[in-house]
């Protein structure tokens, strides 16, 4: 019943405060008295207050010598000004009410009205004190949820006031001066504010303010705190093989996080490049499987929890690399005599096994043959096999137990002609021996020596 009233008084109000845009009469410094004028008279109930508003009510005035109503008011916080003093005049002595909306929640003020004829003015009314109502009040109680992911959860008992019509977030951290509104939630039954973006691990403090339908907010809540959740902490040892052949074995230490999820692994071929994520994993290993010998990686781990928050990994990065190809032979020697070449070679690798030998036999200018022989234990061979009018050419590589190929030895060329033979070595010399009867050539598996087009060699055969 008083908000409905309240509402026809502010209406009342806009109507006088329209009027006073036209000159108004004010009270004379030397004006006539005249007691026989009607003294405004208050109802029963001729004062309403709230936060922000006062209103009067008053008897209807039936003098038709009165022309208007003059209202004075005293603040009693300005201690500069101690005394009533002129504030609105009333230009329709039908008018039975006045809506005073310049004043403060919390404050003591005092009013008195007093009527006016053309030529005189009537007794002024008693002070009537008025205490505005006191600030609003902020939801009674208010609750925050920690540790969350890059966000914070507030929740809040909604008002029992029905004038609440919304209400104000505010947030600030430990550093910030000021407060920020970062959001406004329409509707006194909402209840709830989740606050999105935040920093890992960081501390926010949030507060609470209700707005009412008529523009009046409440004090600040209690201030609440959170601190949204920490990354997974760093996988700070990682190790990488480099001796696997075609692969590069990476393993970590194991992430004690209570909310573990997976492991995340990036990979890059810089140290400062750009770094792809290849697995997903639940253990703490991963096989890289690399089709390049001598490949190097460079690898970082990430943990991640079941909120999907990430730990860094930036700092931890280890470099793995796939075994490399064995040296290739070093020092290739031929011989040639009594229709052999003898190869002779220097172990250039410790890992070498065993050799390949790879010969080529051109006949004229466009027919080539090439003839393999393989898992040759020692660092000579004896080729038996050799015809007049051609050129050879030998090739030597070394294999290890991993079946690692190395790059080709220098090419030794051999040339004959009828009985006559001339020996060229590429950036070897060649020795030459007296014609003595051949030895035995070391045991050596041969391939079936093909006559065709001339052809580059295919080393993925070997």
């Amino acid at each position: 019943m008083k908000l409905s009233t309240l509402s026809i008084l502010c209406a009342a109000s806009l109507l006088f405060l329209s009027g006073c845009v036209s000159p108004s009469p004010k009270p004379q410094q030397k004006a006539i008295l005249d007691s026989s004028l009607p003294l405004v008279t208050l109802t029963k109930n001729g004062i309403i207050r709230d936060m922000k508003t006062v209103a009067f009510e008053w008897k209807s005035i039936q003098d038709p010598r009165v022309k208007a109503i003059y209202v004075y008011k005293r603040d009693f916080s300005d201690k500069e000004n101690k005394q009533i003093h002129y504030f609105a005049t009333i230009n329709n002595r039908f008018q039975t009410h006045f809506v005073d909306t310049s004043v403060e929640p919390g404050r003591r003020y005092g009013y008195a009205f007093q009527v006016a004829s053309k030529d005189a003015e009537g007794a002024r009314t008693k002070i009537f004190v008025v205490n505005t109502l006191p600030v609003l009040q902020s939801v009674t109680w208010i609750h925050s949820i920690q540790g969350l992911p890059r966000m914070a959860k507030i929740i809040w008992r909604p008002d029992e006031n029905e004038r609440v019509e919304k209400y104000i977030i505010e947030r600030k951290t430990y550093g910030d001066a000021e407060w920020d509104k970062i959001a406004t939630l329409e509707g006194r039954l909402n209840a709830e504010y989740i606050d999105m973006g935040l920093k890992d691990d960081h501390v926010y403090l949030y507060r609470v303010l209700v707005e009412t339908y008529d523009g009046i907010i409440s004090t600040p809540s209690e201030i609440v705190k959170v601190v949204t959740k920490a990354l997974p902490k760093s996988i700070t040892q990682i190790n990488a093989t480099k001796n696997l052949p075609r692969k590069i074995d990476i393993t970590w230490e194991k992430s004690d996080a209570k909310d573990f999820a997976r492991y995340y692994l990036y990979r890059s071929d810089r140290i400062d490049g750009n770094y792809e994520l290849i697995a997903k994993l639940y253990n703490n290993r991963f096989e890289d499987k690399i089709d390049e010998d001598g490949k190097s990686y460079f690898y970082r781990v990430s943990v991640v929890d079941k909120d999907g928050l990430q730990s860094e990994n930036e700092k931890h990065t280890v470099m793995g690399m796939t075994l490399s190809k064995p040296l290739a032979p070093a020092a290739v020697e031929a011989m040639h005599f009594n229709d052999k070449v003898i190869l002779t070679w220097n172990k250039n690798d410790a890992r070498a096994i065993y050799y390949k030998v790879v010969r080529k036999r051109k006949d004229g200018w466009f027919k080539e043959s090439i003839k393999k022989f393989d898992h040759i234990d020692t660092n000579k061979f004896t080729d038996s096999d050799i015809k007049p009018d051609s050129t050879y050419t030998y090739t030597i590589y070394a294999v290890d137990v991993n079946g690692l190929v190395s790059k080709p030895s220098t090419e030794v060329k051999i040339i004959t002609d009828g009985s006559k033979v001339t020996q060229n070595k590429t950036q070897n010399k060649t020795k030459s021996e007296p014609k003595v009867a051949p030895k035995v050539a070391p045991k050596s598996t041969q391939t079936q020596e093909t006559i065709s087009p001339v052809q580059d060699l295919d080393l993925n055969e070997l």
